[in-house]
């Protein structure tokens, strides 16, 4: 016989529940959320008068595609303190919002033309706003949709959004501020340009990948130099055969050791010849020789960077046929602390118009004039610059074109080249496109963030940069700490903000110019005529800049039209979102007192992106940070 075994189960003290057996949560997760949106949750929990006020302002994400895991690690996270901050007593509001001007609905909008054989240049540019608008609308309804069922509470009957009229009114009156507060300007510096887009870029537009890129080896002859260094040639090395035909300078480092080296010996096939004679750079001589094709040479004596002070060189296409002397000018030798020996040949081919810190070396000289203008939208040469007209840097797709090859192809004619290759190296691509970007010198519109503002918001500092970083150290709590190390460098050491995008679909930068000649101008400066834009923007929306007769509307019976010109171009779609602490904290109910949010939330990229771009608008028009707090949190891998 088997003994009695006892039936564990009875033998438990367990508590009896209606729960079901299975969670079934695909079937009650949807019931739970149309529930709570039938009784209101997140007005009923905020009924409660009297509570102390905890805002998170939401970053506006972007409206034109379905959501993704980092949108929904970024919204649950802004949930979870939402809900605890409403559960610790306060009165807790989140209201969502979306991005929806910019290049990425334009570009969905001129694929959709493109598909169609339609030219987006040849559509009325309200019509293709609509279309712009339309789009963003369409997504704005599903990311909605999809961000409430992650269940995520917040005011999704009345979020903002930066198309609506109210909100192109105050961007553009926001920006009016700094159009009155005397920060606005128009300079010609080189920007990060995406020849495909046809628009100047923002840093936090721009990604790094990997690149294939020509590398060449170019010899410039002294012009004025005395000795054993008559007839002696400095040698650059540049991925950016390109900008050879605009260059106005070669750069050296005082720092670096340099040589005067003599060529005894190369192989058949060199581009070098016995007796010729090169400075370069001690640590990289026999790398950049050895990659001529010289199988011998000397190191003749030191060049001292006294001897390279004051001489000038000749451009490599100097005196050839058919330039007409385009580049008959001296090339000066000038003293830079970028030039490195790591790579190269510790001598830098200095285009001003085409790289940051040629531009800065040439402005701190007061050598602005010598900016060129050699290249266009497409990336293509002028029709004024020789042997090169109309050939592109970038195709319409972003593919290389002929500019780099003709290039090479004409150094070889005038006997500058000593070598050529290839390298893969990380090199700059719009984040939108995915396409090759270069720096091109053009007309933009910038926020001078050194400039003394006497606005009567100084309490932390007279200018933009100092505004930030006072805010940056004394208003804000940074989580993690490291935050605030982050954000403050890039402030420290940022250019000036350029605000202005050559585009369609956005805020117009609202504002009137006369020119004065020699490239100077006047900025009209009238609070009358800003008066009337923001209230036709707050009617209309900012389709109203770009119908007919706006510019006799805004300036009829305050200032004569004629004398005014229009400014079209668009304002950085980081500028709308850098002034919803206006339209979103200052201006709604639900809003703050101050226009102040007690914690912005976003991942770590946006140091460079919302965070920056609120705290640098917010000190120009406000004299300080927008919010009190800055949580940052990391990104899903997969």
């Amino acid at each position: 016989m088997c003994a009695d075994t006892p039936d564990y189960k009875d033998t438990l003290n367990l508590p009896e529940t209606d729960f079901p057996m299975r969670a079934g949560l695909p079937r009650r997760e949807p019931e739970w959320l149309a529930r709570w949106e039938r009784i209101g949750i997140y007005d009923r929990l905020r009924e409660k008068e009297g509570r102390e006020s905890f805002v998170l302002h939401d970053g506006p994400p972007y409206a034109n595609g379905h959501l993704h895991i980092g949108h929904a690690l970024n919204k649950v996270l802004k949930d979870m303190v939402v809900r605890s901050q409403q559960m610790m007593g306060r009165d807790s509001r989140y209201v969502p919002g979306w991005d929806c001007h910019g290049l990425p609905i334009e570009w969905k909008i001129e694929e959709q033309y493109r598909a169609r054989g339609k030219n987006k240049d040849e559509v009325p540019i309200n019509e293709l706003r609509a279309e712009c608008r339309k789009f963003a609308s369409h997504w704005v309804d599903i990311q909605r949709e999809e961000f409430k069922r992650l269940g995520v509470t917040g005011k999704w009957d009345d979020p903002y959004l930066t198309m609506d009229y109210h909100a192109e009114a105050v961007i553009a009156g926001e920006f009016m501020k700094f159009v009155m507060n005397g920060s606005l300007y128009r300079g010609s510096k080189p920007v990060m340009w995406s020849p495909v887009e046809k628009t100047a870029l923002a840093e936090a537009e721009v990604e790094y990948h990997d690149h294939k890129s020509h590398t060449i080896w170019v010899k410039f002859p002294f012009a004025n130099a005395s000795g054993d260094l008559a007839g002696a040639s400095v040698v650059i090395w540049t991925t950016t055969p390109w900008t050879i035909p605009s260059n106005k300078a070669v750069a050296y480092n005082p720092t670096i050791a340099y040589g005067l080296y003599k060529v005894e010996e190369t192989q058949e096939e060199s581009w070098t010849k016995p007796d010729d004679l090169f400075v370069l750079a001690d640590a990289l001589a026999e790398d950049a020789l050895e990659k001529s094709r010289v199988t011998r040479f000397t190191r003749l004596r030191d060049v001292s960077t006294d001897e390279l002070d004051g001489l000038t060189c000749k451009h490599p296409f100097a005196g050839m046929e058919g330039a007409d002397g385009f580049w008959d000018y001296d090339v000066p030798m000038i003293d830079g602390d970028h030039v490195t020996d790591d790579a190269g040949t510790g001598f830098v081919h200095t285009a001003p118009s085409h790289g940051a810190d040629d531009y800065e070396a040439f402005i701190k000289r007061g050598w602005a004039d010598r900016l060129t203008h050699h290249v266009g939208e497409e990336s293509e040469f002028l029709d004024h610059v020789p042997f090169f007209a109309g050939l592109r840097v970038f195709d319409r797709k972003g593919k290389e074109g002929k500019a780099n090859t003709a290039v090479i192809d004409k150094l070889v004619e005038s006997g500058a080249l000593i070598a050529r290759g290839r390298i893969t190296h990380s090199y700059p691509h719009s984040w939108r496109s995915k396409a090759p970007v270069i720096y091109r010198n053009t007309p933009q519109w910038f926020a001078a963030i050194d400039k003394p503002l006497d606005d009567g918001m100084n309490d932390y500092g007279d200018t933009i940069r100092e505004r930030a970083l006072r805010s940056i150290d004394e208003l804000v709590t940074w989580t993690p700490p490291s935050g605030r190390n982050r954000i403050h460098s890039m402030v420290e050491n940022r250019p000036d903000w350029v605000l202005s995008r050559q585009r369609a679909w956005g805020v117009p930068l609202t504002c009137f110019i006369k020119e004065k000649g020699q490239g100077e101008i006047e900025i009209l400066r009238d609070e009358r005529v800003n008066a009337r834009i923001i209230e036709a923007f707050d009617a209309e929306g900012a389709d109203a800049w770009y119908a007919e007769g706006a510019k006799e509307r805004f300036l009829g019976g305050l200032q004569d039209p004629d004398d005014w010109e229009k400014v079209d171009d668009i304002l950085d779609v980081w500028f709308d979102s850098g002034s919803t602490h206006a339209f979103v904290l200052r201006d709604r109910p639900d809003g703050t007192p101050d226009g102040t949010a007690d914690l912005y939330l976003e991942g770590t990229d946006q140091h460079r992106g919302w965070f920056h771009s609120s705290l640098l608008q917010a000190c120009g028009t406000k004299g300080r940070a927008p919010y009190r707090g800055v949580l940052t949190h990391g990104f899903t891998l997969d």
